[in-house]
């Protein structure tokens, strides 16, 4: 059975984050041919076209790691209709410099959770667009827009509704089969990023 290595992008810096716990849960509920290793943005600095000539060893770090993976999920809250100026700007940094993205035919999938109804679905539909542009090869379904309730996900990450969990463990299948699907087609290699 062919293992796959994931890297997971939470895309709050706070402490508290429920996408952070969404990321415990969907962890729990992954098929076993998926490893995850999450990929740290807190310590970047803000991108500038300056250093492209010379990356700071933070946003080396983030590219190693991006192209150490076999895939890439993307977990994250909506803020202002939007993603995280953190998720964004580690999105921007593996992207550069010109002719090195991190993420060109990378699988990824995109999932979000929030205490409000519509589940990060704005965010999302940002983040997508930005993804579409820097060429990762996306699951488009299922969708997942999470309504957060401590009284379904433990700090664990254990969920504690039956429907809940067999849906975010039907996502997470979903994403094994998509990362199975575009590496047949397109495999990676350690020099992805490049």
């Amino acid at each position: 059975m062919a293992t796959y290595k994931v890297g997971y992008f939470v895309g709050s810096l706070y402490s508290k984050s429920i996408n952070r716990i969404l990321s415990r849960a969907l962890i729990r509920l992954a098929p076993e041919e998926l490893e995850f290793t999450e990929i740290p943005i807190g310590d970047l600095p803000l991108y500038s076209p300056d250093y492209d000539a010379a990356f700071p060893p933070e946003a080396m770090a983030l590219k190693d790691a991006i192209a150490a993976s076999d895939a890439v999920l993307f977990i994250t809250p909506e803020y202002n209709r939007s993603i995280p100026g953190a998720l964004k700007n580690a999105i921007d940094w593996a992207s550069r410099p010109w002719g090195q993205n991190s993420f060109d035919h990378i699988p990824a999938a995109v999932i979000g959770a929030s205490i409000g109804q519509i589940g990060t679905a704005v965010a999302q539909q940002s983040l997508r667009g930005v993804l579409s542009f820097c060429n990762a090869r996306q699951m488009t379904a299922p969708e997942a827009y999470i309504h957060y309730s401590p009284e379904v996900f433990r700090d664990d990450g254990e969920v504690t509704v039956e429907s809940t969990a067999l849906f975010l463990a039907g996502f997470m299948n979903e994403f094994r089969d998509h990362i199975m699907r575009v590496l047949t087609v397109l495999p990676r290699t350690m020099d992805a990023a490049s």
